[in-house]
């Protein structure tokens, strides 16, 4: 007589990637794949079959690990697994994977739990759900989500740091190249047609006393000229290209939109967050 197999436990196999960590450690998705299958190749109490695949992120562009759960549509999937029946829970490189901000993973973990599933990373097994008796289970594990979201911060820091420095040597560090330069290899080198078009303007405004509307007709008239993107010209962009104060202005009023955007999403994000809760 044959005892019957204990039926596998079935894992979502939970993949993430972030342009700015994966420039520094390089834990792309096939290693991240190939640790979580290992580990599940060698649990011998509970076999482990791995029943789907989710990602979020690619090689390009990237999700950061502090995205809420709704902002992570492969999280979301493996979540929908578990609540149809079709999975037992979730497996994860390590919780790093999962977020890189201690509030984020917990809303994760919680949520998943809620849902009745189980969570599992290959670098420690299963993170049980939390228990009042064991108060040093939930402690040590938000410590390792307080490490992650410091090595998080470390690594925007040095990056930031960087470029920083590589803008005050004179270096290209980010942001879309002015009009007459252009990113080659990573470096700005001078566009020589831009050049051209601008000083082709300069010699309109100073050689024809054209006002900035009748040059950008012009330059909106001929097939050689083209703006930055290929598009039309614009007098405010004109207007910009031929004043460095205005120049200054817009990049001051860009600065001030970015920043205002960052806080925005920050308060959208503390939003979310509170709204699980």
């Amino acid at each position: 007589m044959t005892t019957p197999r204990t039926p596998a436990l079935r894992l979502v196999l939970v993949r993430r990637v972030s342009t700015a960590v994966q420039a520094v450690d390089g834990y792309g998705l096939d290693a991240q794949d190939a640790d979580c299958r290992r580990w599940a190749k060698l649990q011998t109490a509970e076999r482990v079959r791995i029943v789907h695949v989710v990602t979020d992120g690619d090689g390009k562009g990237g999700k950061s690990g502090t995205s809420t759960l709704e902002e992570r549509p492969g999280l979301m999937d493996a979540v929908a697994w578990i609540a149809d029946g079709r999975a037992d829970g979730i497996l994860a490189p390590n919780l790093d994977r999962l977020a890189r901000e201690l509030t984020v993973q917990e809303a994760v973990l919680s949520y998943v739990w809620a849902m009745a599933g189980r969570v599992f990373t290959a670098d420690h097994g299963e993170h049980l759900e939390d228990d009042a008796s064991d108060p040093m289970r939930t402690a040590m594990r938000q410590m390792r989500g307080v490490f992650h979201q410091l090595d998080r911060g470390l690594i925007v820091k040095r990056l930031t740091e960087g470029r920083t420095a590589k803008g005050v040597k004179g270096g290209y560090a980010y942001g879309a190249p002015r009009f007459g330069q252009q990113s080659v290899d990573g470096e700005l080198t001078a566009d020589e047609q831009e050049n051209a078009t601008a000083e082709q303007m300069e010699r309109w405004r100073d050689e024809e006393g054209l006002s900035i509307r009748a040059i950008c007709a012009r330059a909106n008239s001929r097939d050689d000229m083209p703006a930055k993107r290929g598009g039309k010209w614009h007098p405010t962009t004109v207007a910009r290209l031929l004043s460095p104060e205005a120049r200054e202005k817009a990049r001051q009023q860009s600065a001030a939109a970015r920043a205002a955007r960052k806080e925005q999403q920050r308060r959208d994000r503390a939003a979310r967050l509170l709204s699980q809760h």
